[in-house]
């Protein structure tokens, strides 16, 4: 004999557990008039900010439609890819190459500047308040430039090529990486660290055997994702005279050879895909060891 849904333990059990979840807190399942108030006043106030930057912006349907199609038409250009791009394959695949390099040394350069940097800035590890604040905004100053910008900048100051985009990406990832390392390093778990002090460990000993084996592996899975991400921003880097590939890029759009353009975009494509592919096996590594006992 079957029991009726309406029966059945798992809708009763289900049934008291919401009841249970309103008696807790009833402000969310039934709220107060002057709270649908407020969330009304703050979707409406979404709304408007949304609209009036479309009429600040000048947003055109119209255009935007068009743009989609010759967007269509840039695209068909596009394909299939020129054959001839492959009588210049080598020099291309050096250009790949050279992005690739000023990817892999702007990234690893960057984390390990940022190691310390992420140390002191972390209010657990330095809790001075005057440190901790001016090493907060120079970070942010520092984060708060873009890479193309960065880019633009050394390669007026040291010249064209591939030395001012490892620069850029160093000085960008630097102030990224010091930012995510130091939320890591005030999420770790104190236990470790207060358990060697309690054995009579310095505050050194503390970080080192306490907080560092536990960072290490989000530091290792961070390094590899931007890594790849960098990959692709050291072709838009090149683009400005930064070395790599975005150079040749840039000069097969600009006389309008845009089936040379699709045969570069697409050995760029296969490049961050094989990255992808090893970075994720390796964060996976990573997450292993950190999961293990």
């Amino acid at each position: 004999m079957t029991i009726p849904a309406a029966e059945h333990p798992l809708r009763i059990a289900a049934r008291a557990d919401r009841d249970g979840l309103v008696q807790r807190h009833p402000e969310i399942f039934h709220p107060s008039p002057a709270r649908k108030i407020r969330a009304g006043l703050v979707i409406a106030l979404l709304i408007g900010l949304f609209g009036y930057g479309l009429v600040v912006l000048e947003f055109d349907g119209a255009r935007l439609v068009s743009g989609i199609g010759k967007l269509g038409q840039f695209l068909w250009f596009m394909l299939p890819p020129s054959t001839d791009t492959w009588a210049k394959f080598f020099v291309y695949l050096h250009a790949l190459a050279e992005t690739v390099a000023i990817a892999f040394l702007g990234t690893f350069t960057a984390a390990i500047l940022a190691l310390p940097v992420g140390f002191l800035v972390a209010k657990n590890i330095v809790p001075n308040a005057v440190i901790h604040f001016l090493s907060r905004r120079i970070v942010d100053t520092i984060r708060g430039v873009d890479e193309l910008i960065w880019a633009l900048i050394w390669v007026s100051v040291v010249g064209l090529g591939p030395f001012a985009g490892v620069l850029a990406l160093l000085c960008s990832n630097f102030g990224l990486f010091s930012k995510l390392f130091s939320e890591a390093i005030e999420a770790a778990d104190r236990k470790a660290s207060e358990g060697i002090a309690s054995s009579g460990g310095s505050k050194l000993h503390g970080i080192r055997f306490g907080i560092l084996p536990q960072v290490l592996p989000i530091f290792g899975s961070q390094v590899l994702y931007f890594f790849e991400s960098n990959t692709r921003s050291a072709t838009i880097i090149g683009i400005v005279g930064a070395g790599g590939i975005g150079l040749h890029l840039a000069e097969q759009i600009r006389v309008l050879e845009y089936q040379h353009v699709s045969a570069l975009i697409l050995m760029i494509l296969v490049t961050v895909g094989i990255i992808d592919q090893i970075s994720t096996r390796l964060r996976f590594a990573l997450i292993g060891e950190r999961a293990a006992p």
